[in-house]
């Protein structure tokens, strides 16, 4: 059902030549879209916040003809499951009302493509990567998506495109932010992706529907990536890329930063390279990026995993206790061996035992996650 004020939340964001920090405080001084839709011409001239110019722009939106054609391209988006909110909604993500120049308002499609409960994690880099980028944007992409962590991209061809497609092949979920109108597939090699993404993640972009993948619409939609996630994970980037400006917005934004180093003499790793340089932190696997990440990231993607019941009836009594210690943030063998109250011999015969088993895995030199 749609609710009473959404269609003027729709028209104030099709409103063009009024920057998103003026329709938040238009939105502001007049309470409600739709209240600022039926101002008078008094109205507009107390309105010191724009120009003649911007308020003739108000003025044309507000045409019977402009009107009905955009209550029949709003009608005929929700129909195709687009949905809006704005900075003023409930479920507007808190993470963008953080960030210098949040959008006034979002379109999305797909079950979560507001919500952001867990850690997130931007994969960004190349659009003509080579091999060694795509594979490690895919496998990146998969091993955090299966440690329960969300995967921002803007779905480009290259890394972008692998990084969703890695997340798809994990068990979290992944999101794409457009730089078109959320019911515009861009680039058209994606459509899988897209389609996938309706149904299992979610789309998003801060353009009404409709809007072509025009050039100058990228370099913003990249302060929502950026916004959206907890880290930003470039793997592979030319000198001069689109992956820099998100890096660039994610360092303004107080965001750890991950390059994947390369070749030097790689055209491709001259980006990433100069980042890690610069301070990034260095990729190297997505074993050692989970034991790298920020706390406040760890506490939100680990804190919530337990035990199930067939866990519990499948190991025997020594295996359930150490299980029961472990999560999928990794344990040193000394504090299992601490916990447990177990000798250093009897842990290390247990973790061996559940390994064989596939109930969990050494990540690095006797550190131990659960894989189940």
């Amino acid at each position: 059902m749609c609710r009473e004020n959404e269609f003027y939340e729709y028209w104030l964001a099709c409103v063009k030549g009024i920057t998103s920090s003026q329709k938040r405080k238009l939105r502001e001084m007049f309470g409600t879209e739709k209240e600022l839709f039926y101002i008078e011409e008094t109205g507009y001239k107390s309105c010191m916040l724009l120009t003649e110019k911007e308020c003739e722009n108000l003025r044309e939106n507000q045409r019977k003809g402009v009107m009905d054609a955009r209550k029949r391209e709003w009608e005929k988006a929700r129909k195709n499951g687009m949905r809006i909110v704005t900075y003023f909604s409930a479920e507007y993500p808190e993470r963008l009302r953080q960030i210098p120049d949040p959008p006034y308002a979002l379109f999305g499609m797909g079950p979560d493509c507001f919500r952001f409960p867990k850690g997130t994690a931007a994969i960004v880099g190349a659009r003509s990567a080579s091999p060694y980028g795509l594979k490690m944007a895919y496998e990146f992409g998969k091993n955090l998506s299966a440690s329960g962590i969300y995967i921002i991209s803007g779905m480009a061809r290259g890394v972008d495109g692998e990084g969703i497609r890695g997340a798809l092949d994990g068990s979290c979920t992944a999101v794409a932010v457009l730089g078109c109108g959320a019911d515009v597939c861009y680039p058209r090699e994606n459509r899988g992706l897209y389609e996938a993404l309706k149904k299992t993640g979610g789309i998003l972009s801060e353009y009404p529907p409709g809007t072509p993948p025009l050039a100058w619409n990228f370099p913003p939609r990249n302060r929502i990536i950026s916004g959206l996630s907890d880290i930003v994970l470039v793997m592979e980037a030319k000198e001069r890329s689109g992956s820099l400006i998100t890096a660039d917005f994610a360092l303004e934004q107080g965001k750890d930063v991950y390059a994947l180093p390369g070749p030097v003499t790689s055209v491709l790793s001259k980006g990433c390279n100069r980042l890690i340089r610069q301070g990034a932190g260095i990729l190297l696997s997505p074993e050692e990026l989970l034991l790298d990440l920020p706390y406040e990231m760890q506490k939100k993607v680990f804190q919530n995993v337990k035990n199930s019941e067939e866990n519990e009836i499948k190991l025997e009594s020594p295996e359930k206790l150490l299980y029961s210690l472990l999560c999928l943030y990794p344990k040193s063998l000394s504090e299992l061996e601490e916990e447990s109250g177990f000798s250093r011999g009897k842990t290390m015969e247990i973790l061996l035992q559940m390994e064989l088993a596939g109930w969990v895995q050494e990540i690095s030199k006797n550190y131990y996650i659960r894989l189940k």
